[in-house]
């Protein structure tokens, strides 16, 4: 796999860290990119070449872009979309500003570098675009609307564009983890804590005693978590294989959520999903 180049985003920890890493050791050229100039810089020292890209800054996006462009002469293999924040609460006390906030982030962003990346696939006759997406982009759990909208909103476009693709060379691809080790708890409080105004809400007993232990309170792993190594793993099929599968599961809860989806009337599945 040597020379080929890969675009990471949100590269400075977790998932997209272990990414770049993975491929790299597979003998891509990776560009690790990440959207604190700190971070970029920390990857530099660790040998990556690191734009920085931050979602919710289009002009970064298009300079970011730009930079790894001019770096390969004006080609890129592929891109791996990833890098999301969660803002927990209940959909009726989330303001609409929240969900702005968090679509620019979780989706428009995405967008905007895929849009712009799509031509150089074109010309170039060949691409693969990979989406890190979730479980809560096929079944949603509660108090996480603003991230399970992002992640269907992300599904929805994902699945169009592997259609409108067909026959350019340019390949749309979706992983789907569960609970994979990161610090996206850790990330979602001050999000949490700038636009959710949990004690005026009618229900601020259930915050109390349920959202806020679970958002503060660290319960170590979660039964059925995995490694981030175990979303690199699908992200090495999804750019090599001939042939890439349109989704990749990854851990326990996604193939059990996916089997639920497809058997159980939605009321049934309501009820199961009420008691997680």
């Amino acid at each position: 796999m040597t020379h080929k180049s890969l675009l990471i985003t949100g590269s400075s920890s977790g998932i997209g860290y272990d990414a770049a890493l993975g491929m790299r050791a597979r003998g891509w050229r990776v560009f690790a990119s990440c959207r604190k100039p700190e971070d970029c810089q920390r990857m530099v020292e660790e040998g990556f070449e690191s734009p920085l890209i931050d979602y919710q800054d289009e002009a970064t996006i298009t300079s970011g872009l730009a930079e790894v462009l001019d770096a390969t002469g004006g080609t890129l293999d592929a891109v791996f979309n990833n890098g999301a924040f969660g803002c927990p609460g209940l959909v009726e006390d989330l303001p609409t500003d929240a969900l702005r906030d968090i679509f620019q982030a979780n989706f428009f962003g995405w967008h905007e570098l895929t849009r712009q990346l799509i031509p150089v696939m074109r010309a170039q006759g060949h691409g693969r675009i990979v989406q890190n997406s979730s479980v809560l982009g096929m079944v949603i759990l509660p108090w996480r609307g603003a991230y399970n909208s992002t992640k269907f909103a992300l599904e929805g476009l994902s699945d169009t564009m592997r259609v409108e693709m067909r026959g350019t060379g340019i390949e749309i691809i979706l992983i789907e983890p569960g609970p994979v080790t990161s610090k996206i708890r850790e990330n979602a409080i001050p999000h949490f804590e700038r636009w959710i105004n949990w004690e005026a809400s009618p229900r601020a007993e259930d915050y109390r005693t349920g959202l806020q232990k679970r958002l503060y309170e660290s319960r170590g792993p979660d039964p059925f978590e995995l490694p981030a190594s175990a979303v690199t793993k699908k992200l090495v099929h999804a750019l090599e294989a001939r042939r890439p599968r349109a989704r990749y599961y990854v851990t326990t809860p996604t193939y059990v959520m996916g089997i639920l989806r497809r058997i159980l009337p939605t009321r049934a599945l309501d009820w199961v999903l009420s008691k997680t």
